[in-house]
């Protein structure tokens, strides 16, 4: 099996060392082609407007000056010519991606472009908040919960989402599968300054974003101590309202 892994924390984080690790527990040939610097929040943006770099960093090891997206297209288009990947793994993202996380992250996004290739893809992320248990989780469950996904025939156009929770290897409680759930209020702080040429300027926090942990949901398992396995599609489409607004433009 041919794996490509990347990511939005950047080619260098250690989350996608630790993913390089637990991939090669699952193939010999695996490669990576992630952002040269952090990525965190670009969604599923492509650069458009400005020439996006490759440079290698080794043997299957790549870099790009871009976003998560610009990454996965240019290793699809430029890395593998001959035989595209089996699988496209991203993450390990640094915290979690659960509910309407996933409209904004790259490790999501990156994923996706891939789901969009044919190709099956994972996002895997690990909630860390002041637990200080760090990727603990992670790094005990990673391989337990990709084999059973290895054989799995994956729907098309989705994207199989993981997160870990904020707990030691031994406090996971299990694997559970769940659905996206919501958040409730907008999301975190807004700092406000004035920078030292005296213009004001705007930083946006993500702390204290506020959710109610709605039964079967992904924020739910994570909160709980269970590892959660959301399948996402593409289709945005609202099926239940067709009918509706299909109505309201009958004369």
């Amino acid at each position: 099996m041919r794996i490509l892994l990347t990511n939005d924390d950047g080619v260098h984080a250690p989350g996608l060392a630790l993913l390089e690790s637990i991939a090669r527990q699952l193939s010999d040939d695996v490669w990576v082609c992630a952002p040269a610097i952090e990525q965190s929040g670009t969604g599923h943006s492509l650069t458009l407007h400005l020439p996006v770099r490759l440079q290698e960093h080794g043997e299957k090891r790549f870099a790009v000056a871009g976003t998560p997206t610009d990454a996965l297209n240019l290793a699809l288009r430029k890395l593998f010519t001959d035989r595209k990947p089996d699988l496209v793994i991203s993450g390990i993202n640094h915290g979690e991606n659960l509910g309407d996380d996933v409209t904004y992250s790259g490790t999501i996004s990156a994923a996706m472009e891939a789901a969009l290739a044919g190709i099956p893809a994972i996002a895997l992320s690990q909630a860390l908040r002041t637990s200080g248990h760090g990727f603990a989780a992670a790094e005990s469950w990673g391989e337990k919960v990709l084999r059973p996904l290895l054989d799995l025939r994956i729907a098309k156009r989705t994207v199989i989402n993981i997160n870990f929770p904020a707990r030691a290897a031994d406090q996971v409680r299990g694997v559970r599968v769940v659905r996206q759930g919501f958040h409730d209020y907008a999301r975190g702080t807004l700092v406000e300054g004035i920078d030292p040429r005296g213009r004001p300027y705007f930083w946006f926090g993500l702390d204290d974003i506020e959710h109610t942990l709605d039964h079967g949901t992904d924020l739910e398992a994570v909160n709980d101590g269970f590892i959660s396995v959301t399948p996402l599609h593409l289709d945005l489409t609202h099926h239940a309202s067709i009918g509706t607004l299909a109505e309201a433009y009958q004369s």
